[in-house]
């Protein structure tokens, strides 16, 4: 398979699909570096300050990209944390969570002095600190905090994370590969940075040889004008029709109800596709362990939601939200280009168990989506949905349990009122 005539256009279509998980992690970090991001150096942001796609605007977030090599780990605080959900995450740069610190993970040292190292190393770690092994040497971070009730007393904690080398570990200048926006996503030029995408960063899931082969002869290839333009073409009818295709399902996921549920995140194993789609639809994803998220893109009727409608969900009173998280849940509804929350008249973003919910007398639950308050609607029950915009929305359960852990729930269907 060395030249381009002998792929197909699928096999283009899926070299560039896998392609691109990469380059979206790449554009982040570029940004993020441009921003002014130094490596090893945790930034805590402001509550609702996040820059990409899907954000969780229930947590207050640090973030972070760090290095660590043969001679040298990260040593990572984490202040005690009691009856509020944290974590640290990191990630390698395809997207795929490599480690988690909080209390699920390390029940026996759940604060304190944490010493991220790479494998294998034999670095000398201080004393009573956890040491936690990662496959990688460069990462990206997220800690996160519930924010809860009292913001302030989570901003507190949140500033006690810190992050610091214990050496000098090689840090190089974010790669320089191909920067675009969410809502223009490239064509062949994409394989103008598959080279330096690929050789800056090992995909460590099995399986991924023949479609890395593949990348490098597609960018060969694309060298000649001929090919180019027909590699070009490929890309924009049939490997945007299959990522148009795959993203109501979320790849090889379960849709019941309009929701839908992918059959992972965070750790993708063979199913690249799904990884693709959700780093282009809500990156940093974490484990399923962590948190399950659910997606809907359409309403009963299978028509894509759209705030020149109002919406209803209903919970019976067996099957509140709060039933299947130990931790919380919420809901919030993102554009259908670039992602990002609604904005509002209102600054309403989410809907979750701080929103001053009203039950019904039979102790259910109804949510209300929609462009103006809904009539006989409790206001702390309703999300400013503006007319014009077409959205989707995303319910995370955090720290799942019962049936979501199961992976046998999904919420209720979104009816038009």
């Amino acid at each position: 398979m060395a030249t381009t005539p002998a792929l197909t256009d699928q096999q283009i279509s899926d070299a560039y699909i896998y392609l691109l998980s990469r380059l979206l992690v790449l554009r982040q970090q570029q940004l993020d570096f441009n921003e002014g991001f130094q490596w090893n150096r945790l930034v805590h942001r402001k509550p609702g300050e996040v820059a990409w796609p899907n954000p969780n605007l229930d947590v207050a977030y640090s973030e972070a990209w760090i290095a660590v090599d043969e001679t040298s780990c990260a040593l990572v605080s984490v202040p005690e944390i009691s009856g509020r959900y944290y974590t640290v995450q990191f990630l390698n740069g395809w997207g795929e969570t490599v480690a988690n610190l909080n209390e699920r993970v390390f029940p026996r040292h759940p604060h304190g002095l944490f010493a991220v190292c790479l494998k294998g190393s034999q670095v000398e770690v201080p004393a009573g600190a956890q040491r936690v092994d990662v496959p990688v040497k460069r990462m990206r971070v997220l800690s996160r905090v519930e924010l809860g009730a009292n913001w302030d007393e989570a901003v507190a904690l949140q500033q006690q994370f810190e992050i610091r080398s214990t050496g000098r570990p090689a840090a190089p200048a974010p790669p320089k590969t191909l920067m675009f926006e969410m809502d223009a996503l490239p064509g062949v030029e994409a394989f103008d940075s598959a080279g330096l995408a690929l050789d800056s960063e090992a995909d460590i899931n099995p399986g991924m040889d023949g479609l890395q082969a593949a990348v490098r002869a597609i960018a060969s290839a694309a060298a000649q004008p001929g090919e180019r333009k027909r590699i070009d073409e490929v890309i924009r009818t049939k490997a945007f029709a299959d990522l148009g295709k795959a993203m109501p399902k979320l790849g090889h996921g379960t849709v019941r109800d309009g929701w839908a549920l992918p059959s992972t995140s965070g750790v993708y194993g063979e199913d690249w596709l799904v990884r693709t789609l959700i780093n282009y639809g809500g990156i940093w994803a974490n484990t399923p362990e962590e948190v399950i998220y659910y997606k809907a893109f359409t309403d009963t009727a299978g028509k894509p939601l759209s705030g020149d409608h109002a919406y209803t969900m209903h919970f019976a009173k067996e099957r509140l939200p709060a039933q299947h998280a130990t931790h919380f849940w919420s809901v919030i509804a993102v554009d259908s280009v670039q992602r990002r929350v609604l904005p509002n008249a209102q600054k309403r973003y989410l809907l979750n168990k701080e929103s001053d919910l009203q039950y019904g007398a039979d102790g259910s639950l109804t949510l209300y989506f929609a462009d103006a308050q809904p009539e006989g609607a409790p206001h702390g029950n309703w999300l400013p949905t503006p007319r014009g915009l077409s959205y989707s929305l995303t319910f995370r359960f955090y720290r799942p349990r019962g049936e979501v852990a199961a992976r046998t729930f999904f919420p209720p269907p979104l009816a038009v009122r």
